[in-house]
């Protein structure tokens, strides 16, 4: 069940994994952050940075503890993290490992309105996505293996989660191409037809027109309404 948190900006969470570690100025918390790669970890904005530490701070999940002065520059203060803070880091992390929630990748909105182009495009276009995923598996792989000989796997488990991720789509579009080259993929034939003739086959013209009727539309909201209304979609406040 998705929670509504005080603060909800994954941003806050970033932090929160930050001075678990020891106390911080926010100028060391951001520092830190990018250098563990949590920016790559969690999409976050960095503008709305202190506007979370102050709004942290507020509902006491964090606290100042004294303030600093290096050289010229201007005073800082350094924050640690309280109960409350370490009590939320460790319920948001419960959540977000055992609970699924939708996400939306790019890809998907494309291979959504892949009908457009012509099968032959796509193929072309699939291949070219395939070469450049396996280039990036590569890498990742040799950065991974690298990195496991200075850093605990703990602390990579999400590059791993990232590296099968890349490999699981790389089988499915080597399994998607197959049956486009080989011409086994179901309803080919129709989707090439559209593109080369500029008609819609009567086929298509009929499911169009039953998949739009208001007894269709109705019956496609009420199932989004039911989706909507389960635990797991609450609402969860920016900052």
């Amino acid at each position: 069940m998705q929670k509504r948190r005080k603060v909800g900006n994954l941003l806050a969470l970033a932090v929160l994994s930050a001075l678990v570690q020891r106390p911080m100025h926010p100028y060391e918390i951001a520092t830190a952050l990018r250098a563990w790669g949590k920016d790559q970890d969690m999409e976050f904005k960095w503008g709305s940075f202190y506007t979370v530490i102050r709004n942290m701070d507020k509902h006491r999940m964090i606290e100042a503890v004294e303030s600093v002065r290096e050289g010229r520059r201007p005073e800082r203060t350094v924050y640690r993290i309280t109960d409350a803070g370490r009590a939320e880091l460790v319920d948001w992390a419960r959540e977000l490992v055992s609970t699924p929630m939708p996400e939306h990748p790019r890809f998907r909105a494309g291979l959504s309105v892949l009908a457009a182009l012509h099968p032959d495009e796509a193929a072309a276009l699939l291949r070219q996505r395939l070469d450049l995923l396996e280039d990036t598996i590569r890498q990742d792989r040799e950065a991974l293996d690298a990195h496991l000989r200075e850093v605990p796997r703990l602390f990579l488990v999400e590059s791993e989660y990232d590296l099968a991720m890349r490999d699981a789509e790389a089988s499915w579009l080597r399994g998607l191409l197959a049956e486009l080259t080989s011409g086994s993929y179901p309803g080919l034939d129709t989707w090439r037809a559209f593109h080369e003739t500029g008609e819609m086959p009567a086929e298509l013209t009929e499911l169009s027109e039953r998949t739009t009727t208001p007894k269709a539309t109705a019956e496609r909201n009420n199932t989004t309404t039911q989706k909507a209304s389960t635990p797991t979609t609450s609402s969860r406040e920016a900052d």
